[in-house]
């Protein structure tokens, strides 16, 4: 019985990578990082779907908020990095690298392109605007 189980056990572990893949934000909570202005992590047990990604929440409340409004919880340009995607490249933000504009919060890839859109936020954003809408 124990080898079936333990054959059992290790034949999930590969999976569960596979899974954080589909995790929007890498488990983050949106609502929680626009309220608090810092990452927070969100929990297994508290999630949702949304445009194909599982987002996660750190309380009831927060996901609640999220599904009344995904749009204004959700990273702008899908999470790509803006400052990357102002020089023509798609690369994805990173949630601990991020900067709020506005109500929109953007994650960026790291802590040099965040200081860099907060030096120049009109001009990366209209460029990465132009690119994300072709």
């Amino acid at each position: 019985m124990k080898p079936l189980l333990l054959s059992l056990i290790l034949l999930s572990v590969p999976a569960l990578p596979v899974l954080a893949e589909n995790w929007a934000m890498d488990g983050f909570d949106a609502v929680g990082l626009l309220q608090s202005g810092r990452p927070v992590p969100g929990r297994g047990d508290i999630a949702t779907t949304w445009k194909g990604k599982v987002w996660h929440f750190a309380s009831e409340e927060n996901r609640s908020r999220f599904e009344s409004d995904p749009r204004s919880f959700a990273p702008a340009f899908g999470g790509l990095c803006p400052v990357a995607l102002a020089e023509g490249r798609r690369v994805p933000g990173d949630p601990r690298h991020f900067v709020i504009i506005g109500d929109r919060l953007y994650l960026l890839r790291s802590d040099r392109s965040a200081q860099k859109l907060r030096r120049m936020p009109q001009e990366i954003l209209s460029r990465a605007r132009r690119i994300w809408e072709q």
